[in-house]
C-alpha cells in the first residue's frame, strides 16, 4: 500500500527531500508519489508540515 498526497499539499518539497527512494516529484499543482517506487515507509508523512501524505 503506497502513500498519496492530499490536496492539503502546499508544495514545500519537504516530503520529496525526506523520501529515501526518490518516489516523490513535483506535479502540476502539488507533489505526487510514484506508487510503484514508494516503499510505504512513512518518511514523507513525518516530514510534511501540513500532513498531506496519507496511507492509501
Amino acid at each position: 500500500m503506497a502513500y498519496k498526497i492530499s490536496d492539503a499539499c502546499i508544495s514545500c518539497g519537504a516530503c520529496a527531500d525526506g523520501c529515501p527512494v526518490g518516489a516523490i516529484s513535483q506535479g502540476d499543482d502539488k507533489y505526487v508519489i510514484d506508487a510503484d517506487t514508494c516503499i510505504d515507509c512513512g518518511a514523507c508523512a513525518s516530514t510534511c508540515p501540513v500532513g498531506a501524505p496519507e496511507a492509501e
